[in-house]
């Protein structure tokens, strides 16, 4: 396989159709090396329209959604990040490129040690990876300028809108298979928070997630 000629076709087939022309981003998908965080038994599959799989019966996000959700939360370089699901910390990567910090939270030990070697191999300084359970925030380091999280939730924690500053953006993946919805939150105020619905997906729950109740009273 001709690695920059999958790339290409990656970017150009894949990308561009989903309303991703931001050029930094598209550049920045050059630069970032793909396939040297995809586990080695799926690396033909690096480039691929597919949630790649991860030990533990986890996932990596389709690279059109990872590159959506980067264009759309328009990361400064002064920012700091909280990333909620380190996965294989390939979105870490890209998210570090962009901003100031990044701490990323993973609840798996073997999934945590997969991502700190491929960041550490692939030049990733500015990012502080946690273990532990992140799905309801993280609040070492909050408030935080963006805060994404790397799996679907079926509900959202009040905890994550918590710990965005005023002016901070929270993307996120809301609701269960096979209706779910990318959503860009931005908090507006102490009180005040404005919600744009991106695009519609269908993506692996994050492992941590809490479960809504089934009953209501």
């Amino acid at each position: 396989m001709n690695i920059e000629q999958a790339r290409f076709n990656m970017i150009e087939q894949q990308i561009r159709p989903w309303d991703v022309l931001d050029p930094e981003v598209l550049e920045l998908l050059h630069v970032v090396k793909r396939e040297n965080f995809v586990p080695a038994a799926h690396k033909a599959l690096a480039f691929a329209d597919i949630e790649i799989p991860l030990p533990g019966g986890e996932a990596m996000l389709a690279p059109k959604i990872e590159a959506r959700l980067l264009q759309d939360l328009g990361l400064k370089k002064h920012e700091s990040v909280l990333e909620i699901g380190t996965g294989a910390g390939y979105l870490t990567a890209l998210l570090a490129h962009k901003a100031r910090h990044v701490t990323t939270v993973e609840v798996s030990p073997e999934l945590k040690a997969l991502a700190d070697k491929n960041l550490a191999d692939n030049g990733v300084t500015n990012v502080t990876a946690e273990l532990g359970n992140g799905a309801q925030g993280w609040t070492s380091g909050a408030p935080f300028d963006v805060i994404v999280v790397g799996g679907s939730l079926p509900v959202l924690p009040e905890e994550l809108l918590q710990q965005l500053k005023v002016g901070g953006r929270l993307a996120v993946i809301i609701g269960q298979a096979p209706a779910m919805k990318a959503q860009l939150i931005t908090r507006t105020g102490e009180a005040g928070y404005d919600t744009r619905t991106l695009f519609e997906t269908n993506v692996k729950a994050l492992a941590s997630a809490v479960e809504p109740s089934k009953f209501q009273f």
